[in-house]
């Protein structure tokens, strides 16, 4: 490989795979709330009102889907980083 291209390692890989995961369920939320009548508006954690629309309806699906991998995607990094430095002591 040249010096300006970079491999697609697998930390770049993960980040791109939750970006697209992320904005399925954004997506998916538009077309499912403007398309289908869900009755109930949603409740971003079971708190914050959203407006029962395509809007509201993605805002939900990426910020759910977005804390629920992220959190433990970011445990597992924070675990490796941990395990990283253990070794090199």
């Amino acid at each position: 490989m040249s010096a300006t291209q970079t491999p697609l390692n697998g930390r770049r890989f993960v980040l791109y795979l939750y970006v697209v995961i992320v904005a399925i369920a954004g997506a998916l939320g538009v077309v499912l709330g403007e398309v289908v009548d869900m009755g109930e508006p949603p409740r971003l954690f079971f708190l914050v009102p959203l407006p029962p629309n395509g809007a509201g309806f993605a805002v939900y699906g990426v910020v759910t889907v977005a804390v629920a991998l992220g959190l433990p995607l970011a445990l597992v990094a924070y675990v490796s980083r941990q395990a990283d430095s253990r070794e090199d002591t």
